[in-house]
């Protein structure tokens, strides 16, 4: 794969020095040169250990990741003429999918480091996903413009328009269904055998927004049966497509400070990855946080120490063996509390041991 725009490592990064910052170092690895303004999504490559990132700075970034060591090495760049909200891999893991506030989606070869635009709406794109089925694939975008979209990246009009109650505000994709979390606390299921068609629209479990949306597989089939949704007041939903009972579906508090006092801090939570072969999940936050999970004995595994920004994204590598994710200002505190001494980092930790369940006593 010819990956281009090999670059020094530099940065002073998250810890400048000092005591946290030994300790710190113990247990991830700072990612070089991190985009300096807010970082919107970190996605690893289903195939090999490359990982991009997307930014308010309006690029897309990828690097080549050392899975034994840690080690990050900038390979290339490209940019939109506006912030890039977020991106997904093609199932190949040799092209990555962009989308910004100007309301395009882009398709980046990483071989020939070309991009082009393949997708188009009326208002900024807030989520990608690709979509690789045994009949057909396509790229599908959610807008703020209150559709979805689906394209045939070798084609400029969608094959499919699907309209939405409201924004999209998160979205996932795992054939043969698709769940998309809209403003006005929304869910929509699609199936997307032979082409995709609304299954299932329901409330929220969460009485707050929701901030973001992941699928989860069966253990034993192997195939999408449900989703995790994150809401801005520490809690996530576990929700099932067909239950088996009702209890299968239950909400769980995460992300808050310790019930010790009286009033309690509550933090968003911001993203959701599970685990590609324990099927157990993290969860980042606002309070600088990762937690993860084991949903199907309820039980909490491990929480990481706080980091000085908020968690906004994270993801698995191909193989599970590492977790990145993303320390930046997520704003949810205003404009006056953003600190420009506290720089962006892209983190990366071993994870596999730690994401075991837990065998029952």
């Amino acid at each position: 794969m010819a990956f281009l725009g090999r670059t020094a490592a530099t940065g002073a990064g998250l810890f400048a020095g000092g005591a946290a910052a030994s300790q710190a170092r113990r247990d991830f690895v700072e990612v070089t040169q991190p985009p300096d303004d807010s970082i919107t999504s970190v996605r690893f490559s289903p195939k090999a250990n490359f990982l991009v990132a997307t930014s308010w700075d309006n690029n897309v970034r990828c690097w080549e990741i050392q899975e034994q060591q840690g080690q990050s090495t900038p390979r290339a760049q490209q940019s939109h003429s506006a912030p890039v909200l977020c991106s997904c891999w093609h199932a190949d893991g040799t092209k990555v999918f962009t989308g910004s506030c100007d309301k395009m989606a882009k398709l980046w070869d990483l071989n020939s480091n070309q991009s082009i635009a393949v997708a188009q709406h009326d208002a900024p794109i807030k989520t990608v996903n690709w979509i690789q089925t045994p009949s057909y694939s396509c790229l599908m975008t959610g807008s703020w413009d209150k559709t979805l979209k689906f394209w045939d990246a070798r084609s400029p009009q969608p094959l499919t328009t699907l309209q939405l109650p409201e924004r999209v505000y998160c979205a996932d994709a795992d054939y043969p269904m698709a769940v998309v979390g809209t403003a006005g606390r929304q869910i929509i299921v699609y199936q997307l055998e032979n082409q995709p068609a609304e299954f299932k629209r329901m409330e929220s479990p969460l009485k707050y927004q929701h901030r973001c949306i992941s699928t989860f597989r069966d253990k034993k089939t192997n195939s999408p049966v449900g989703f995790a949704v994150g809401s801005i007041e520490g809690r996530t939903a576990i929700q099932y497509i067909a239950p088996s009972q009702p209890k299968d579906n239950f909400t769980f508090k995460c992300h808050r400070s310790s019930d010790s006092g009286s009033v309690q801090d509550i933090y968003a939570v911001n993203d959701i990855a599970f685990h590609p072969v324990h099927g157990t999940l993290v969860t980042v936050g606002s309070d600088g946080k990762f937690s993860y999970w084991d949903k199907d004995q309820r039980t909490k595994l491990k929480t990481g120490d706080a980091l000085p920004l908020p968690l906004v994204s994270c993801g698995f590598n191909f193989n599970g063996e590492l977790l990145a994710y993303a320390a930046s200002y997520d704003w949810s505190k205003g404009h006056e509390h953003f600190d420009p001494s506290k720089k962006n980092a892209i983190l990366l930790r071993k994870c596999s041991e730690e994401l075991k369940p837990r065998k029952k006593k």
